[in-house]
């Protein structure tokens, strides 16, 4: 996909005028957005040129929450120059050593990894959540309904969509009840960690694809580490990483934050099914499908918990099994 992309014609013109004119532009990555990303090699120096189309993309709550990140001593990634009436923005490069290519690479090293992404997150649940807005009730049910809007018809399935809206709105109540939120990146992931050897930032972590960021609750941010769409985590890994959570964060223990982490992991595995779904259908891209499988398998884990009994009752009702994981597997997705 990358190496079939083509920068914007505004795109010289806008790294001559920031100093950036010796600069090659290379494709580098497109993602589940309609944002776009490419290389900029210059004589002893490298940045990352982000395109994000005014017309599908607003930039500044991407600048605004790096902003935010790095006054909180993270590494998002600093801004060298933007143009958002063109959408453009010419951002720090962090290299190659994405989460989860470095992982697969080097599986001795998934503990260790995995131990500091949990620990930068502790870091920011304690460090204050500053002016972001709040994940308010109205944002999580728009987010659930991805599956009933774009899951359902795809495969056929005649359903109860005010239901489901009230088993939601039960089974978050717990999660909306904050003493204080906290900073919730909302798509803290393999694929959105660099690993920053010798580098600036917490954890030797850098942070990416966090524009969509929300006051929230801290149990959030983990189920997307740990829960992960992409790549398989271990059953025994996320244990251990959850109990390394709750040993250095003190709000962390019992049954109420056991609950929101379930309760959260179903909310947004179920959103991630509905969101590629529509990659698939709107979009084309299809390679999205090859994931439903794992997100099924997390879902339903969640789905067990009893915090969850008026969700886990709709989908009894409402998808039958033939309807989840199988259906991607009887298609032949792998």
């Amino acid at each position: 996909m990358a190496t079939a992309m083509k920068s914007p014609e505004s795109a010289l013109q806008f790294l001559s005028t920031n100093g950036w004119a010796d600069g090659e532009i290379l494709p580098l990555a497109g993602d589940a957005s309609f944002r776009r990303y490419f290389r900029v090699l210059a004589p002893g120096r490298t940045a990352v040129l982000m395109h994000a189309p005014p017309e599908t993309e607003d930039c500044r709550p991407f600048l605004d929450v790096a902003a935010h990140l790095n006054r909180l001593g993270f590494a998002a990634p600093k801004i060298l120059a933007r143009d958002l009436d063109i959408g453009l923005i010419l951002i720090e490069d962090f290299g190659d050593a994405r989460m989860r290519e470095v992982v697969d690479a080097a599986p001795e090293s998934e503990t260790r990894i995995y131990r500091d992404a949990v620990t930068l997150l502790g870091v920011l649940h304690r460090s204050p959540a500053g002016g972001l807005p709040p994940y308010s009730i109205a944002e999580y049910l728009r987010e659930a309904a991805l599956f009933t809007e774009w899951y359902a018809p795809a495969l056929d399935l005649n359903i109860d969509e005010d239901g489901y809206e009230a088993a939601w709105r039960r089974a978050l109540a717990p999660v909306l009840d904050l003493p204080e939120p906290v900073t919730v990146l909302r798509d803290y992931h393999a694929e959105n960690l660099m690993i920053l050897e010798g580098r600036h930032g917490i954890g030797g972590l850098g942070l990416l694809d966090f524009q969509d960021a929300l006051a929230g609750h801290p149990a959030y941010d983990l189920v997307s580490l740990l829960q992960d769409a992409r790549r398989d985590v271990d059953r025994e890994l996320e244990d251990k990483m959850l109990a390394h959570y709750r040993a250095t964060n003190a709000d962390a223990g019992g049954a109420a934050f056991d609950a929101a982490y379930a309760i959260l992991g179903a909310q947004r595995n179920a959103k991630i099914l509905g969101i590629f779904t529509r990659l698939w259908k709107r979009d084309g891209k299809s390679r999205y499908l090859s994931y439903q499988p794992r997100v099924w398998r997390y879902l339903e884990r969640d789905l067990r918990h009893p915090a969850l009994a008026p969700v886990a009752a709709w989908f009894a009702a409402n998808v039958p099994t033939a309807k989840r994981a199988a259906a991607w597997w009887g298609a032949g997705v792998e």
